[in-house]
């Protein structure tokens, strides 16, 4: 009954140590799950996965050997035994899948839930400053209007200026002409200025012409 590795009660004792060594590392990794330390056992997974490697291969050389026994109650004996620690290897195998299973969805979750953050606060950031520009294109909105008003209020004070100038003028003008009807001017003098007087409302309505078109380039430059 002797093998590469030992006998095979020698193999036996190891593959039986190494059980006892894997159930206790899988046991602290289970512990470990949904404690602070979690994701901080990579190294004791690989232990405990090197364990069951090496059990299973122990299991080999045991099967091995177990078949060479010449009494076969004692045959029997040893391949209950082998498969029974084969079994358990296997069912410490399938144990550390299944950690490794849940340890990965819980990194790919965490992984999930910090993108879902990063970009919840990249969207409220994109709507904050959407916000900020629409209150800015409104301030711009209420100076444009009161520039308007200002120009509007400026326009009127001039027009009204010029109709009280041109009051004056008429009122004046009756004066002027009494006072010539009075010392007797000539017609050629009266007709004279009665043409300065066309002009100076030429004069004048060129000069409301003007006023009002500046009015609107200046409204337009500043808006």
């Amino acid at each position: 009954m002797d093998g590469g590795g030992g006998t095979l009660s020698e193999i036996y004792q190891s593959a039986r140590k190494l059980l006892l060594r894997t159930r206790d590392g899988l046991e602290r990794l289970e512990r470990l799950e949904y404690s602070t330390s979690a994701g901080m056992d990579t190294e004791l997974t690989f232990a405990v996965k090197k364990d069951i490697t090496q059990i299973q291969s122990l299991c080999v050389e045991m099967d091995r050997l177990w078949r060479s026994i010449a009494g076969k109650a004692q045959r029997d004996l040893w391949k209950r035994k082998v498969e029974q620690i084969a079994e358990e290897a296997e069912s410490l195998r399938e144990s550390l899948d299944k950690y490794n299973l849940r340890n990965q969805k819980r990194t790919r979750e965490a992984n999930e839930r910090a993108e879902l953050l990063g970009r919840a606060n990249g969207e409220s950031a994109h709507i904050l400053r959407i916000f900020d520009e629409e209150a800015q294109a409104m301030q711009s909105v209420r100076n444009s209007s009161r520039e308007l008003e200002n120009a509007n209020a400026l326009g009127e004070a001039i027009l009204s200026s010029i109709h009280g100038q041109r009051e004056r003028l008429k009122s004046a003008q009756r004066k002027a002409l009494d006072v010539l009807n009075t010392v007797g001017i000539s017609t050629s003098v009266l007709r004279l200025i009665e043409r300065r007087h066309r002009v100076d409302q030429w004069i004048k309505y060129a000069g409301m012409i003007l006023t009002v078109i500046f009015l609107f380039a200046f409204v337009l430059w500043r808006r």
